[in-house]
Formats: structure tokens, sequence, C-alpha cells
């Protein structure tokens, strides 16, 4: 399992300590994507709409693998330049 939370930590892939609502995931993937986290949470509602059902099962999964945010990390950078 171990091997599973390097890669996602290698990727930016964190649930973040700061900006959670339940799990971290959307503030996860929002701050890799150089999103806000409403802004991420905004369009997870958004795709539920076009593809019923599929985040209820998404974001259990990720919740699961993707690694907590450690104390001393930084936010990581996404792939085009600084965050907003």
């Amino acid at each position: 399992m171990s091997g599973i939370h390097d890669a996602f930590r290698r990727q930016g892939l964190v649930r973040p300590r700061d900006g959670r609502v339940i799990g971290g995931v959307c503030a996860g993937i929002g701050r890799r994507l150089g999103l806000t986290p409403m802004v991420a949470r905004l369009l997870f509602v958004l795709v539920l709409f076009v593809l019923p059902g599929s985040q209820i099962l998404v974001y259990p999964v990720l919740w699961f693998l993707m690694p907590e945010e450690t104390a001393g990390s930084a936010a990581p950078t996404p792939p085009w330049g600084s965050p907003r």
C-alpha cells in the first residue's frame, strides 16, 4: 500500500490538512490542478450530474488511496506553473 501512497505523493496528489470538508479528496485534486477547493468541489458536483453515481464510487477509493499531507511537505506546483 505504501507504494501506491508514494506514487500519489510523487504526483502531488495528497489530501491537505487545510481546506478539507469531508476527506480532503476534492481539495487535494484541486490543489494539484491549481484550483481552489471550492472550484474543485463544484466541478465534482457538475460531473455528478453528467455521470450520475460515478463519484460516489470514486471518492471513497481516492480517500483510501490518497495519502494525507505530511506536516513538513510543501504544496505541489501544477505542471504548467505556479498555483493561483
